[in-house]
């Protein structure tokens, strides 16, 4: 670790909701390792009235906790504060993931982990949380409330998947920008995919069907030999 490393970190304060003693001990000392300040308590109640009371700037929080669960934690958390917080848990099925990225969570790792990958995932995060973006977008009629993940047309509740959601996001984010496949890929499944793969096209023609095609003006616009645009004009 060099020591440009640990000052760019030192002022950041993470907060680690972990009840099993040796992954809290160990999460601790490798996360103070990595330049950062670390808070660790070791149940969903306190780990609660901390995040609530003080300011961190990343939260890392285990499901299965004392007291109340991280379930409930990340629940009662978004209804109050916006910060980047990552699941760190032995919760391992894809309902589990779906349900803590829906209440709100910004990612979703399982244990046994890499400590490295979960420092990049953490380092990730913060970059993003350095510049926040906007809670809700509104794009002609469309309405999307980024933080209860809801998307209304003409007053019409429009229900997405995660990634549905994540696309129509990142369309928001970049209104009038022609995106790429290859960074629609990057950004909402967080990895390449091959040119003869058509999952964009085809999540882009769900989110369509949902956004899109019983409305006007249309929003989501195809841009020849690139990808798509997104906005009132094309």
């Amino acid at each position: 670790m060099t020591s440009t490393s640990l000052t760019k970190h030192a002022r950041m304060t993470i907060l680690v909701i972990e009840d099993d003693r040796k992954t809290g001990d160990y999460l601790k000392k490798g996360l103070i390792e990595s330049g950062y300040q670390v808070d660790l308590v070791r149940n969903g109640t306190d780990g609660l009235h901390q995040a609530l009371a003080n300011s961190y700037e990343l939260i890392v929080l285990d499901v299965m906790l004392p007291g109340i669960d991280g379930w409930q934690v990340m629940s009662a958390l978004r209804a109050k504060r916006d910060l980047p917080v990552i699941f760190l848990t032995a919760r391992d099925q894809v309902s589990d993931r779906i349900h803590g990225l829906e209440l709100g969570a910004d990612d979703y790792l399982v244990k046994p982990f890499s400590f490295t990958e979960l420092v990049l995932r953490i380092r990730t995060l913060l970059r993003r949380g350095v510049m926040r973006e906007s809670d809700t977008y509104k794009v002609a009629d469309l309405h999307v409330d980024v933080l209860r993940r809801k998307v209304t047309r003409k007053g019409i509740d429009i229900v997405l998947t995660n990634k549905e959601f994540a696309l129509l996001h990142l369309f928001c984010k970049h209104q009038g920008e022609a995106l790429s496949r290859t960074l629609i890929a990057s950004e909402v499944w967080d990895m390449n995919f091959d040119s003869d793969t058509n999952v964009v096209d085809v999540a882009v023609k769900r989110l369509r069907a949902k956004i899109d095609n019983a409305f006007e003006p249309k929003l989501i616009h195809t841009v020849r030999s690139i990808g798509y645009s997104f906005g009132e004009d094309s």
